[in-house]
Protein backbone atom coordinates (compact mmCIF):
# COMPACT_ATOMS: atom_id res chain seq x y z
CA UNK A 1 0.00 0.00 0.00
CA UNK A 2 1.03 3.51 -1.13
CA UNK A 3 1.49 6.32 1.43
CA UNK A 4 1.97 8.77 -1.13
CA UNK A 5 -1.26 10.73 -1.39
CA UNK A 6 -2.01 12.31 -5.24
CA UNK A 7 -1.37 16.03 -5.70
CA UNK A 8 -4.73 17.65 -4.86
CA UNK A 9 -6.84 19.47 -7.81
CA UNK A 10 -9.68 22.24 -8.02
CA UNK A 11 -12.89 21.15 -10.37
CA UNK A 12 -10.98 23.68 -12.79
CA UNK A 13 -7.60 21.11 -13.06
CA UNK A 14 -5.43 24.04 -10.35
CA UNK A 15 -3.59 22.97 -7.79
CA UNK A 16 -4.81 23.05 -3.86
CA UNK A 17 -1.98 24.89 -2.92
CA UNK A 18 -3.02 25.89 0.93
CA UNK A 19 -0.73 24.24 3.06
CA UNK A 20 -3.15 24.03 5.94
CA UNK A 21 -5.96 22.41 3.87
CA UNK A 22 -3.59 19.66 1.70
CA UNK A 23 -2.12 18.54 5.57
CA UNK A 24 -5.79 18.11 7.00
CA UNK A 25 -6.78 15.92 3.27
CA UNK A 26 -3.73 13.94 3.89
CA UNK A 27 -4.47 13.35 7.38
CA UNK A 28 -8.09 13.08 7.14
CA UNK A 29 -6.93 9.89 4.44
CA UNK A 30 -4.90 8.46 6.27
CA UNK A 31 -7.34 8.31 9.65
CA UNK A 32 -10.08 6.63 6.66
CA UNK A 33 -7.14 4.40 5.40
CA UNK A 34 -6.43 3.25 8.72
CA UNK A 35 -9.88 2.76 10.20
CA UNK A 36 -10.92 1.06 6.40
CA UNK A 37 -7.66 -1.00 6.72
CA UNK A 38 -8.82 -2.06 10.79
CA UNK A 39 -12.87 -3.08 9.18
CA UNK A 40 -11.08 -5.08 6.62
CA UNK A 41 -9.08 -7.33 8.50
CA UNK A 42 -11.56 -7.93 11.13
CA UNK A 43 -14.16 -9.23 8.16
CA UNK A 44 -11.35 -11.59 7.43
CA UNK A 45 -10.72 -12.57 10.93
CA UNK A 46 -14.72 -13.31 10.74
CA UNK A 47 -14.39 -15.11 8.05
CA UNK A 48 -15.76 -13.14 5.63
CA UNK A 49 -14.87 -13.37 1.93
CA UNK A 50 -12.50 -10.95 1.02
CA UNK A 51 -13.98 -10.15 -2.31
CA UNK A 52 -17.55 -9.21 -0.63
CA UNK A 53 -15.81 -7.01 1.80
CA UNK A 54 -13.91 -5.53 -0.89
CA UNK A 55 -17.07 -5.05 -2.70
CA UNK A 56 -19.03 -3.49 0.28
CA UNK A 57 -16.03 -0.88 1.10
CA UNK A 58 -16.23 0.30 -2.63
CA UNK A 59 -20.11 0.47 -2.83
CA UNK A 60 -19.92 2.83 0.63
CA UNK A 61 -17.25 4.54 -1.21
CA UNK A 62 -19.43 4.89 -4.83
CA UNK A 63 -22.47 5.68 -2.45
CA UNK A 64 -20.96 9.23 -0.76
CA UNK A 65 -22.82 12.11 -1.86
CA UNK A 66 -21.17 15.83 -2.27
CA UNK A 67 -23.45 17.96 -0.09
CA UNK A 68 -21.86 20.89 -2.06
CA UNK A 69 -22.94 19.57 -5.39
CA UNK A 70 -23.55 22.55 -7.37
CA UNK A 71 -22.55 25.54 -5.02
CA UNK A 72 -18.96 27.47 -5.10
CA UNK A 73 -17.01 26.42 -2.37
CA UNK A 74 -14.52 28.39 0.08
CA UNK A 75 -11.55 30.34 -1.63
CA UNK A 76 -7.80 29.52 -2.21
Amino acid sequence: MSDAWPKWLKDDGSVVSCTEKVKVMQENLDEIRQMTQDAFEDGILMEVAETQMRDALHRMVDELVNPYAGRKTGGN
